[in-house]
């Protein structure tokens, strides 16, 4: 640094200097006082993107644009203070409709190919009304006992390799790849088009009074397809305080890991309460279920939001000034990519990585006997009276644990624990709902498993992404035990309450 230049830096500033620095900036809050108080900054910014247009229009002349292209007539709409938000969730609710049915015939496809007892025999005959040729007759599952036999290996190897550490990746591949092969592609469609914009400035208004940021919104609607995915969505918001609160609220919307569950438990509780007299109502009463605790995972986002940005992770909303974009042709094979690689197949490579030790788990708890009873039922007795407390029970507590890796494994974990069986299984319809009410499940267990799979510890692969995304391990482990806790208070008032009016014990 030159002789001048360290001279200069110790000059200090004269005390007229000083006073005509602090009278501007007094008299700069005073002018904010006298304009609008805090919608001074959206008003300033207004007219400046106001003015920049004026000069815009006197020197760049526009081609007419395309009648879908066409920002005014549109967002007159999408952007309506009154019809915007109902529009949006209609629009959401056909992406997850589309999602939820769409994945039924490649679910079942993936599920008879890796794992089925006959291959795809029962999928071509169901979906395709033909036989299934003789060699697809034959899942890889089958295949590998068959190998492991003809190499005469153990059998406490082939099951632990096989019933277990394959069957848990097979679930997890089965279930859950084809809803985000379907969602994913769906929900870029949106944001290349130009109208994900317009979902973060319809809801801004209410992450704003939350202390949240309206792009919070966006990484919200991406973790219905995978909260990791959704984690991994929040790079978007710059401020760090506001970019973490999204994160650790990521959670509270159902991914699709999760909704496997919700879709079975909606569908025999709920659309079986008028099954008997119309198939149209119980679909109705089953999708309003789904819809309900979807609302109440928004809800949750917005109040925790609310409470952390008071708390913990205390300071002002930043400035969210959103430009937005015209509406654009999609491309579509920047639609696939960014889809399939970028999110589909990142996402699934880490629920496959962390799946995989779940499932050699739950083989070796239900085959390790202790006293003649397996290590699952000496488990599930130790937690069934505080799962009872929570309108539960041991058994579905410990499929929650052995599930921490995947989601999507839950269900198939209850019912090889209820049926005392060595490996996962799958029951659909009339089946599983009478294998759940043998075992004591009522509609207080189905609202509960419900509420606890929306509040419940995320997944593996979020777990993980969290702290790839923060770099803390004290966020991380903030952000899996914080919502266990909302989960445990949330069914023990609902438990209690349901019989403290029902005269039941508590």
């Amino acid at each position: 640094m030159s002789e001048s230049a360290v001279g200069r830096d110790q000059i200090p500033a004269s005390p007229e200097a000083t006073k005509a620095a602090e009278d501007l900036f007094r008299h700069a809050r005073g002018l904010s006082d006298v304009i609008g108080g805090e919608r001074f900054r959206d008003e300033l910014v207004a007219s400046l993107f106001q003015r920049a247009e004026e000069v815009t229009s006197m020197a760049v002349q526009h081609r007419k644009p395309k009648a879908w292209q066409r920002v005014g007539n549109l967002d007159r709409i999408l952007t309506h203070p009154v019809l915007g938000i109902p529009l949006m969730a209609l629009l959401f609710a056909v992406v997850f409709w589309l999602t939820i049915v769409g994945a039924n015939v490649p679910s079942a496809f993936l599920a008879g190919l890796l794992m089925a007892e006959g291959g795809l025999s029962g999928w071509c005959l169901e979906y395709l009304g033909v036989p299934a040729p003789a060699m697809l007759g034959t899942s890889l599952y089958e295949a590998l006992h068959m190998l492991f036999a003809f190499l005469h290996a153990p059998g406490w190897l082939s099951g632990f390799l096989i019933d277990g550490v394959y069957l848990g990746l097979a679930w997890v591949v089965s279930v859950m790849l084809p809803p985000m092969a379907i969602f994913f592609p769906m929900f870029t469609f949106l944001e290349d088009s130009g109208y994900l914009p317009r979902v973060a400035f319809n809801l801004d208004w209410l992450f704003k009074r939350a202390g949240a940021h309206g792009k919070q919104a966006l990484s919200m609607m991406m973790g219905f397809g995978c909260n990791a995915a959704g984690i991994i969505a929040c790079r978007v918001i710059d401020s760090p305080r506001e970019r973490l609160i999204a994160i650790l609220t990521n959670v509270f919307v159902p991914c699709n890991g999760r909704f496997p569950t919700l879709i079975a438990i909606a569908t025999i509780f709920f659309g079986g309460l008028v099954a008997q007299t119309s198939g149209f109502a119980a679909s109705l009463i089953a999708t309003g279920a789904i819809v309900g605790i979807v609302v109440v995972g928004v809800v949750i986002t917005l109040l925790v939001s609310w409470a952390l940005s008071r708390t913990l992770l205390r300071g002002e909303p930043s400035a969210f000034i959103l430009e937005l974009p015209p509406y654009r042709r999609p491309n579509v094979l920047r639609i696939l990519y960014t889809s399939l690689i970028d999110r589909t197949l990142f996402v699934l490579m880490r629920a496959m990585v962390v799946a995989a030790p779940a499932g050699g788990i739950i083989w070796l708890m239900a085959n390790i006997d202790l006293g003649g009873v397996s290590l699952a039922t000496h488990v599930s007795g130790f937690l069934d009276p505080f799962g009872h407390f929570l309108g539960l029970d041991g058994i579905i507590l410990l499929a929650f644990i052995i599930a921490i890796p995947a989601n999507e494994i839950v269900m198939p974990t209850v019912i090889m624990l209820y049926l005392s069986q060595t490996r996962m299984l799958e029951l659909e319809g009339a089946e599983l709902g009478g294998l759940l009410a043998d075992n004591g499940w009522t509609m207080l267990t189905a609202i509960c498993l419900m509420l606890f799979s929306l509040l419940h510890n995320p997944c593996g692969t979020t777990i993980w992404t969290t702290w790839r995304e923060t770099g803390s391990a004290r966020w991380t482990l903030f952000g899996a035990l914080m919502p266990l806790a909302l989960g445990i208070v949330a069914c023990a008032a609902v438990a209690t309450a349901v019989r403290v009016l029902s005269g039941l014990p508590i």
